[in-house]
C-alpha cells in the first residue's frame, strides 16, 4: 500500500507539471462520462430498474389480439368488461388477475373543484400487486360487485388535497358529485397504471362497477386492460393455454352483432409492457452517448500517445538507470487512472445537474420519470466506467513508452523530431476513428432534424393559430340525460358567441392532437370491405356542436357544413373526412352516399353524408391519417340507437374550441369565468391555445432531435480536437523540416499547403469509413424518421462536407503556425 501511495504521489506530480494537458484530458472525459452517466440512468431507471411491486417477474398483463383489426402498436387491442369478468373468474394460472381503466373524475369537497386523473379497477388488481396500503385497506371484489362508492387516495394526493391528514379514513368525497368513502392510502411509491409521463398518474383509485351497457352492447369496445399475478411454477405460456380456453367460450356467447370477431389472448409480463415504447428511444440515446465516450477515449488516448513521445528521453533514463518495463507500465497507467477517475467524478456532477435541468425536458413516453436519478447503482457505473476508460486509454501509449528504444534516443539527444512511424500511424488511425464515428452522429443528427423539419411541414388539415381550447367534463349526477347535456352545450354556446374578440366557438367530443380518440365501427352503403377485415370499416367518431368547423379551421370539400336546424327532429346526417369518402366511395361524389355506426349485424339507422371535409391529423403530425366521421351532438341519441347509452359518448363533456381575433392567451380567463357563470363548480383542464397543444404533441420527436443533436455537435467537436492536437503534434515535431524546407527554397503557402494536405488525407479516410458506418446505422434510425430516406443523399453529403471544412480549418492553425516559424532560431534549436 506504501509503494502504490508512493506511484500515485509520483503520477500526481507529473501531471501537475503538465496542467493545461491535464485540464484539458479531465474535461474532456468528465464530459463524455457525465453523458454517459446521465443516459444510463435513464435506462436503469426505465429499463432495467426492476417494477415496484413484490415478485415483479409474476405480474403479467392479459390482452386480446382482435383477427383482421389494426389496432397499431403491438397488435394489443386490451380487453372488454365480459373479457375482465370471464377471465377473472374462470382461468386458473393466476393468483389475482383483474381489469382497469384509466379516467378522469370532478373532485370536490377537498379545495377548489378540480378534475383529476384516476383508475377505474376490479377487485382483482390490488392483491395482484401485493402492495399494501400505507392507511386503511383497499376495497374487495365484493364491493366492486356491489356498485360500492369506495375510494382509495395515492399518497400525493393525500398529502396535497388532504393536508396528510391522519383522520382521513372514512371521510367522504365527491366525485363527479356523488358521494364516495376513501378506505385507504396508498404508500408513496405506488403507481399504478404505469403509464408513461407525469400527465397520466392517477391520484385515486375506485371501484370499476361495470354499467349494464359495458357488459352488453358495450361487449363489442376493447378499452379496458388487465394485470394478474402468475401462481407459483405457472409459465406465461400455460397461462396463455388458460386463457385460450376461456375465450373460445366468450366468442361463442358473442351477441348476433358481433358475428365475425374473433380474438387470441396474449400474456406478457408487466415490466416489457411498460417500457415497450420507451425502449427504441432508449437504447438510440445509450448507442450515441457510446459513440462521444469512444471518441472521448481516442482523444485521451491520443494525448497520452503525445504525452509519451514528448517524454522518450526521460523514460530512456529511466529505462538506462534500470527500471523495469513493469514499473513504467504501471505509472503510465497509474497516470491514466488518476485523469479518468478526477473525470468520472466531475462527471457525475455533471449529470447530477443534467438530470436536474433535463428531467422536465423527457418526453412523456418515457414511463416511471420519478425513478430516474443517481442512486448507488448508477454512481457504482460511472465510477467502474472512469476505470474501465483509464485504463483502456492508458496502455497504447503505455506500450508504447517502455518500447522506447534507449540507445537510439540517448544518441538523439533532446530532438524529438524522429519519432517512430509506428507512433505516428497510430496517432492517425485514432484521428480517423474519431472523425467517422463523428460523422455517423452528425449524419443522424441532420436525418433527425430533416425528419422533424418535414413534420413541421405536414399538412394538419386545421388552422391553428387564434384557436384557445380547453376540456370540461360534466357530472353525470346533475347532467345524466342528454336533454340536460344540451341544454349546458346551448347556453355555454351562447354566452361564448357574445365575449368580445370571439369569431366563432364549437364543441367537441375529439380534438386534434388530445390524444383521446379512439376508433369505431361504421357501415358505408356499397362499401365491400376487404376478406381479411373482420367485417369491420373502422374511423374516428366525432359528434360536434355549434361552428366547430369554423372555430378549427377545417376547410369543407364538398356538401355543406351542420347548422342550427340539424337536430334531433330531422333525418341523421354526417360529415366525412376526405380519406373516408375515397376508402369508402372510391372516385365518388359522398354527398348523398347512406352510412351508419356499428357492424353490418346492427340495427341501427342510416344517415346521409351532407359533407366532405378536409382530413385532419388526429395526433402527433407524423402519424398516419385515420378514417373520420362527425355528427351533430343532438342527433347522437338517434344514431348510437341500442349500442350505448348516449351520457357514454358525451354526457361527460368534451372540448371547447375558441377562435378569436386576439391572442388566445388573452382569452383564458374570460373562457373560465363565462362557464364558471353556468356552473361554478365545474373546474375547465387542458386550457391552452391549439399551437401549444400541436408542440406538445411534436414533443418526443423534438427530444429526440435536440438530444441526438447534442451528442453530434459534442462528438464533431472532440473529432475537430482530436484532429487539431495530431496535426499540432506533428507541426511540432517536424520545426526543423519545415525550416530546412523554407531555408532551400520551398514557399510558406507550400508548406501551408503541405500540413493541410496531410489533415484533409485524415478527414477523408474518416469520412469515408463514417458514411460506411452511416449507412450501417440507418436501420437503428428508421423508426425515428419522417418523410425522409434513412439514405438521404443531401443529408450524407451536407454531413460529409461539413466535417471536412472543420478537419480543414482545425489543420489551417498549426499549418500557418508552422509557416511563419522562425528560420534562424529553428535552425539553431536541438
Amino acid at each position: 500500500m506504501r509503494s502504490f501511495f508512493q506511484d500515485l504521489k509520483i503520477a500526481v506530480r507529473h501531471l501537475a507539471k503538465s496542467p493545461g494537458f491535464a485540464a484539458t484530458a479531465i474535461l474532456m472525459l468528465a464530459l463524455a462520462i457525465g453523458a454517459t452517466t446521465a443516459i444510463f440512468s435513464l435506462v436503469e431507471g426505465v429499463l432495467l430498474r426492476p417494477l415496484p411491486f413484490p415478485e415483479p417477474n409474476r405480474l403479467v398483463v392479459l390482452s386480446d389480439i382482435l383477427k383482421g383489426l389494426d389496432v397499431g402498436g403491438n397488435g394489443e387491442a386490451g380487453v372488454t368488461a365480459p373479457d375482465i369478468r370471464n377471465y377473472s373468474r374462470d382461468t386458473h394460472s393466476f393468483t389475482s388477475l383483474g381489469g382497469y381503466q384509466s379516467t378522469s373524475y370532478e373532485l370536490s369537497g377537498a379545495g377548489e373543484p378540480a378534475n383529476v386523473n384516476a383508475a377505474r379497477m376490479s377487485g382483482g388488481v390490488f392483491p395482484a400487486l401485493a402492495v399494501q396500503p400505507l392507511l386503511g385497506r383497499f376495497f374487495t371484489g365484493q364491493e366492486d360487485e356491489q356498485r360500492q362508492q369506495v375510494m382509495v387516495l395515492s399518497y400525493a394526493t393525500w398529502q396535497s388535497r388532504f393536508q396528510g391528514d391522519p383522520n382521513i379514513l372514512g371521510r367522504k368525497v365527491q366525485l363527479d358529485r356523488k358521494p364516495y368513502l376513501v378506505i385507504g392510502v396508498m404508500p408513496r411509491n405506488f403507481e399504478f397504471p404505469l403509464v408513461p409521463g407525469h400527465l397520466n398518474r392517477s391520484e385515486l383509485w375506485v371501484p370499476i362497477s361495470f354499467e349494464p351497457q359495458e357488459l352488453g352492447t358495450g361487449a363489442a369496445s376493447w378499452n379496458f386492460q388487465m394485470v394478474g399475478r402468475l401462481k407459483p411454477g405457472v409459465t406465461a405460456t400455460q397461462a396463455v393455454e388458460d386463457a385460450n380456453r376461456v375465450a373460445k367460450e366468450t366468442m361463442r356467447n358473442y351477441p348476433a352483432f358481433m358475428e365475425g370477431f374473433s380474438i387470441t389472448p396474449i400474456v406478457r409480463p408487466l415490466d416489457e409492457e411498460t417500457v415497450e415504447e420507451a425502449r427504441p428511444l432508449i437504447r438510440t440515446l445509450f448507442l450515441a452517448v457510446t459513440v462521444v465516450l469512444l471518441i472521448a477515449c481516442a482523444n485521451l488516448a491520443g494525448l497520452l500517445l503525445v504525452r509519451s513521445i514528448r517524454r522518450r528521453r526521460e523514460i530512456a533514463v529511466r529505462l538506462a538507470l534500470g527500471a523495469s518495463s513493469s514499473t513504467l507500465l504501471w505509472q503510465a497507467i497509474l497516470e491514466s487512472l488518476v485523469l479518468s477517475i478526477s473525470g468520472g467524478i466531475i462527471g457525475l456532477l455533471l449529470a447530477a445537474i443534467a438530470l436536474r435541468i433535463g428531467i422536465q425536458a423527457l418526453p412523456e413516453t418515457l414511463p416511471r420519470i420519478d425513478e430516474i436519478g443517481l442512486d448507488w447503482p448508477v454512481v457504482a457505473f460511472a465510477l467502474g466506467l472512469a476505470v474501465v476508460t483509464g485504463v483502456l486509454c492508458g496502455l497504447a501509449p503505455a506500450f508504447a513508452a517502455i518500447r522506447t528504444s534507449v540507445n537510439d534516443t540517448l544518441k538523439e539527444g533532446g530532438r524529438t523530431g524522429t519519432s517512430g512511424g509506428g507512433h505516428a500511424r497510430l496517432r492517425s488511425a485514432l484521428v480517423i476513428s474519431e472523425i467517422a464515428v463523428a460523422l455517423v452522429l452528425l449524419a443522424a443528427s441532420g436525418l433527425l432534424l430533416r425528419s422533424f423539419e418535414k413534420m413541421r411541414q405536414v399538412d394538419l388539415g386545421f388552422q391553428p393559430d387564434h384557436t384557445l381550447v380547453a376540456n370540461y367534463s360534466l357530472p353525470r349526477k346533475q347532467y345524466g340525460t342528454q336533454t340536460a347535456v344540451d341544454e349546458f352545450d346551448r347556453e355555454l354556446l351562447s354566452r361564448l358567441r357574445s365575449l368580445p374578440g370571439v369569431k366563432s366557438v364549437g364543441l367537441t367530443t375529439f380534438l386534434p392532437a388530445s390524444g383521446n380518440n379512439s376508433s369505431s365501427a361504421f357501415v358505408a352503403e356499397g362499401h365491400i370491405l376487404p376478406a381479411n377485415a373482420a367485417g369491420l370499416d373502422l374511423g374516428t367518431s366525432i359528434a360536434v356542436d355549434g361552428d366547430y368547423f369554423s372555430a378549427m379551421g377545417i376547410s369543407l370539400l364538398h356538401g355543406r357544413l351542420f347548422t342550427s336546424d340539424d337536430d334531433a327532429t330531422r333525418q341523421p346526417i354526417v360529415i366525412v373526412n376526405h380519406m373516408l369518402a375515397q376508402q369508402s366511395w372510391p372516385n365518388q361524389n359522398p354527398i348523398g352516399k347512406r352510412f351508419r355506426l356499428g357492424t353490418e349485424t346492427m340495427k341501427t339507422p342510416w344517415a346521409t353524408v351532407v359533407g366532405e371535409v378536409a382530413d385532419v391529423k388526429e395526433n402527433s403530425p407524423d402519424l398516419p391519417l385515420k378514417q373520420q366521421y362527425y355528427m351533430p351532438v343532438e342527433q347522437q341519441e338517434e344514431m348510437i340507437g341500442s349500442l350505448a347509452s348516449p351520457t357514454d359518448l358525451n354526457g361527460n363533456g368534451g372540448y371547447i374550441a375558441l377562435r378569436t381575433s386576439m391572442a388566445p392567451e388573452q382569452m383564458e380567463n374570460l373562457l373560465r369565468s363565462t362557464v364558471h357563470s353556468i356552473d361554478p363548480q365545474l373546474p375547465l383542464t387542458q386550457v391552452q391555445s391549439m399551437e401549444h397543444a400541436i408542440s406538445d404533441s411534436e414533443a418526443p420527436r423534438r427530444f429526440n432531435t435536440a438530444l441526438i443533436s447534442s451528442f453530434a455537435a459534442i462528438a464533431v467537436l472532440l473529432a475537430v480536437l482530436g484532429i487539431y492536437s495530431v496535426i499540432a503534434f506533428s507541426v511540432a515535431l517536424r520545426v526543423q523540416e519545415m525550416a530546412i524546407r523554407m531555408a532551400l527554397g520551398s514557399q510558406r503557402a507550400g508548406i501551408v499547403r503541405l500540413i493541410v494536405t496531410s489533415g484533409a488525407r485524415l478527414a477523408l479516410l474518416g469520412c469515408a469509413i463514417g458514411l460506411a458506418g452511416a449507412l450501417a446505422a440507418s436501420r437503428l434510425l428508421r423508426s425515428f424518421l419522417f418523410g425522409v430516406s434513412a439514405f438521404d443523399p443531401l443529408v450524407l453529403t451536407l454531413a460529409t462536407l461539413s466535417l471536412l471544412l472543420l478537419a480543414l480549418g482545425a489543420s489551417l492553425l498549426p499549418a500557418r503556425r508552422a509557416a511563419s516559424v522562425d528560420l534562424t532560431q529553428a535552425l539553431r534549436s536541438e
